[in-house]
């Protein structure tokens, strides 16, 4: 998630949380904007404690922010989108097979991306405040 506006950059969708599965994401990120030096926030989840990790973090340019042990404030936006989610397109619905689940996340995200009322961050000139 790109905090500045709110829109999902990427993601990947799998069975397992495991190394593969965040390695393989970061690297699509990576390859779309490939000149971004930005903070990476996220939780203190093994796949981005490591030293492989890190050292995607450092050959990208990036520094990592994490918080403190049960506090979740780097990572608070991005499960505040999937708290988003799980109310706007999960709740109350039966999905008949994993597919159709897959593809209604795909959908929702771009949604999100691209259709949902969301406030988002803009630069203004100190006049137009």
């Amino acid at each position: 998630m790109d905090i500045y506006d709110n829109s999902i950059i990427e993601y990947k969708i799998s069975f397992k949380n495991n190394n593969h599965l965040v390695f393989s994401m970061f690297d699509k990120a990576i390859q779309r904007y490939p000149d971004a030096k930005t903070i990476f926030h996220s939780d203190r989840g093994f796949q981005y404690t490591g030293d492989v990790f890190k050292g995607k973090i450092e050959e990208a340019g990036m520094t990592q922010s994490m918080s403190r042990v049960g506090k979740c404030i780097d990572n608070g936006p991005m499960e505040g989108f999937f708290g988003t989610l799980k109310t706007e397109m999960f709740y109350g619905e039966k999905f008949k097979t994993l597919e159709e689940l897959v593809e209604k996340i795909v959908e929702y995200i771009k949604f999100y991306n691209e259709k949902r009322f969301q406030k988002r961050l803009r630069c203004m000139a100190p006049l137009e405040y």
